[in-house]
């Protein structure tokens, strides 16, 4: 294990501990623990929501897929580029506004019940269960990112790996709640920003030139060079369709509920787009030159690239750093997807089915009892070492977009749908996600996040328009 490399991992696991604790003391209710008292600055709330929805998978899964396959996986990319635009277009400001006038929800399923005027309970409990289920896949993904960091850094067993990164996650998020979590994932987020701005200007510094590398991947396989090869219509389709998944992304909605004023969204746009376009941009160049770079002693593991490539280009201590932000990729989606899951535990079944009265302090120690529990049960299904971080993160990110990104879009923008329209329309969504994920080989070769979509939206517009007229009380919303 090397000395420098590992004395910066431990600096740097200090700091966010430390942001744990001081938070700790600063939590007193369930608002504060899950949306930070609404009071985010747009630049934490925009590096935040980047942070918390890249993920491992911009540091491993993204650089791998280009090291695998070339340019023809672009596409995700240029679809995650365009949905996260229109997700803070359209949808950002609209849902702060919606949500404070819903009865001040914090949660989604709160906003939800809240918006329908729900009395029967059955939106919330229904949305609170495809959260539990897809964020438990997600959680996983994050984890197995971390064990394979630890596994190819310090040469740790993968199941120690595994539990070491889970141990450092969970207690920051237990201790500190949103306010801890959004803060360090604005620290993370810009050290993830430095390293993938970093590291693929020095692989190709290193090569000579950008012409150099590709000369070189074109030599290995010419098809590399081509963003449409093997790619049918189908194919782009489906890569292009990770876009949809930001209009039904909890963690990523927990943002823009949390930002100080709808006035601050414009700002937060622009920080978040800007941070997001340059990431990718870095992530597809990393991979893309780990061709050039490996030519001679391919990788055995493709999602290991940009941890090869720092190793063996920085001195200990830069690549101590620039290793640690791979950890701050996985941190910031896992403490994300932990605290929204611990949220839906608290505020969606235990206040809401259990305990009506709870006191504020009762619910905050809910919340954290959750992340734990949460936590084990994901280390548990991440304990397989041959797990794929981008195929745990695509059903995940499929569930969530199919299941609540028509809900939340038709929510704030149609007043005819209905609580009944939500319901069906979100069964719909998860349940094709699920099915569609498990037919074998997958129809059509098809992302199972656009099916989902498409029949998500259907049956909540044909359930809305059959159903009864909303009431003139739900409709006050938009006024």
């Amino acid at each position: 294990m090397d000395a420098p490399t590992f004395s910066a991992f431990i600096v740097y696991l200090v700091v966010m501990l430390s942001i744990g604790l001081f938070f700790y003391f600063r939590t007193t209710n369930l608002t504060d623990y899950i949306l930070g008292g609404r009071r985010l600055s747009p630049s934490v709330a925009a590096l935040s929501a980047g942070a918390s929805d890249m993920s491992g998978w911009l540091l491993l899964g993204l650089p791998g897929a280009l090291y695998a396959g070339g340019m023809s996986n672009i596409w995700i990319a240029i679809g995650l580029s365009i949905g996260a635009y229109l997700n803070w277009q359209f949808v950002a400001r609209r849902l702060r506004r919606f949500t404070e006038r819903a009865s001040d929800s914090i949660t989604l399923p709160d906003y939800l019940e809240n918006r329908f005027q729900d009395n029967t309970r059955i939106l919330r409990v229904i949305s609170a269960i495809v959260i539990l289920v897809f964020f438990t896949i997600y959680v996983t993904s994050g984890l197995v990112s971390g064990a394979i960091l630890f596994e190819e850094t310090f040469g740790m067993n993968y199941q120690l790996a595994l539990w070491v990164g889970a141990t450092v996650i969970v207690a920051y998020t237990f201790l500190g709640g949103f306010l801890a979590v959004s803060l360090t994932d604005f620290l993370q987020g810009t050290l993830m920003f430095l390293a993938l701005l970093a590291v693929p200007v020095l692989v190709i510094n290193v090569l000579g030139s950008w012409d150099a590398v590709v000369a070189e991947v074109g030599e290995i396989d010419k098809t590399h060079l081509n963003a449409f090869s093997g790619m049918g219509f189908f194919s782009i389709i489906s890569l292009m369709a990770w876009g949809l998944g930001y209009f039904g992304q909890p963690h990523i909605l927990a943002r823009f509920m949390a930002i100080r004023s709808t006035k601050d969204v414009p700002k937060a746009r622009l920080v978040g787009m800007t941070w997001m376009v340059l990431a990718l941009f870095g992530a597809i160049f990393t991979g893309f030159a780990g061709i050039a770079y490996f030519a001679n002693s391919p990788l055995d593991n493709s999602e290991t690239v940009f941890i090869a490539l720092t190793q063996a280009i920085f001195n200990p201590w830069l690549a101590g750093i620039l290793l640690a932000a791979i950890l701050s990729a996985i941190m910031s989606t896992v403490d994300s997807q932990l605290l929204v899951c611990s949220s839906a535990i608290a505020e969606d079944f235990y206040k809401q089915i259990l305990r009506k009265d709870a006191k504020p302090g009762e619910l905050v120690w809910i919340g954290r009892i959750s992340v734990v529990v949460l936590a084990l049960i994901a280390t548990g299904m991440a304990s397989n070492p041959d797990s794929k971080v981008l195929d745990l993160v695509a059903y995940a990110w499929g569930g969530f977009g199919a299941a609540f990104g028509p809900i939340v879009i038709l929510s704030l923008f149609w007043k005819r749908m209905t609580r009944n329209g939500a319901l069906v329309g979100m069964i719909v969504g998860a349940t094709t996600v699920i099915i569609w994920k498990n037919l074998s080989g997958g129809m059509f070769e098809l992302y199972e996040i656009l099916p989902g979509f498409i029949l998500c939206s259907i049956a909540a517009i044909l359930v809305s328009l059959l159903d009864k007229t909303p009431s003139r009380e739900v409709k006050k919303i938009f006024a």
